[in-house]
């Protein structure tokens, strides 16, 4: 197994308080890596312990094999990144401004730049000044200046910020077309689930500082059967059915009207059935998978923003 990036107990201390600790995070090489937690969680600081804006309080960064340093200078020209909101030269265009980061980035094939710009839809903008931009504008530009010099590791915090539907979507397929066409690893942070849930092959959890979980996606499915879910007006009529005569012992009642089946073999019809003979009305049944929202929740206990 190839790991591109790893981390060894990582932890960072400010002011005495421990906002990251212990994380032993594995990336391997070609995979699109979701690490996720609520607001404060440490997954900024963790991102930019990586990439040597925060010194380690603890721990140790290791990328393409090396451990990093002060000195790790070549190592970072084999990485890109965004983290927070993109910074750009107000008054310049798009296209100015891409040519600058190749200046100082030492890469020198100029007609990458238009390559890049198209990647992320950006069209009709030669001479609009990126103060002109909206936000999702912006996001874009950050993502063509990120893969311009085709990074082997491209690391994002919240990508998606400012874009609509539509864009989101679309920052999807680009960073899936990054991931399989140019063999990018990428490392991401997001607060919309269901986006990494269709991305990512490995996903890291992080709660009050610590790395809680670090699972494949497809672990997930595999481990998450699917379950039966109803909505009724009467729940405790009907969990009183559900136990006493269909015998079904594995189930959880969510709020005041929704109820989920978890049982393995157990009939959707059948349910139904039994609860209509019953005159429990019945809003909705269906069956469903668990999502990774569902397992996410679960490790941190439910009830927080990621």
């Amino acid at each position: 197994m190839e790991y591109i990036l790893r981390t060894h107990d990582l932890g960072k201390s400010f002011h005495g308080g421990h906002v990251v600790s212990n994380v032993n995070m594995n990336i391997k090489k070609g995979e699109i890596y979701g690490l996720l937690g609520p607001n404060g969680a440490g997954k900024s600081t963790v991102m930019k312990m990586i990439l040597n804006l925060f010194k380690p309080s603890q721990g140790a960064v290791e990328v393409f094999n090396e451990t990093l340093t002060n000195t790790s200078y070549e190592l970072f020209k084999r990485m890109s990144a965004i983290i927070e909101y993109p910074i750009f030269y107000e008054k310049l265009t798009a296209m100015d401004n891409l040519d600058l980061h190749c200046e100082y980035m030492g890469y020198h094939n100029k007609k990458e730049i238009e390559t890049a710009l198209n990647l992320v839809n950006l069209k009709n903008i030669d001479n609009k000044p990126v103060k002109n931009f909206s936000l999702g504008m912006k996001q874009r530009l950050g993502i063509a200046r990120a893969v311009i010099t085709k990074p082997e590791l491209l690391i994002l915090d919240e990508p998606v910020n400012g874009l609509d539907p539509v864009g989101i979507i679309e920052m999807r397929d680009l960073l899936a077309s990054l991931n399989k066409e140019y063999g990018i690893t990428i490392l991401i942070s997001s607060h919309i689930l269901a986006e990494i849930e269709q991305i990512a092959d490995t996903i890291g959890v992080m709660n009050n500082g610590y790395l809680v979980e670090e699972v494949s996606m497809d672990s997930i499915r595999e481990n998450n059967a699917e379950y039966i879910e109803l909505e009724t007006d009467d729940a405790g009529k009907a969990v009183y059915i559900i136990d006493s005569e269909l015998n079904i012992k594995n189930f959880k009642v969510l709020d005041t009207n929704k109820i989920r089946i978890y049982e393995s073999g157990t009939s959707q019809n059948q349910i139904y059935k039994k609860l209509m003979e019953k005159d429990v009305s019945i809003t909705s049944i269906n069956t469903k998978s668990a999502s990774l929202e569902d397992y996410f929740l679960s490790l941190i206990g439910g009830g927080k923003n990621v």
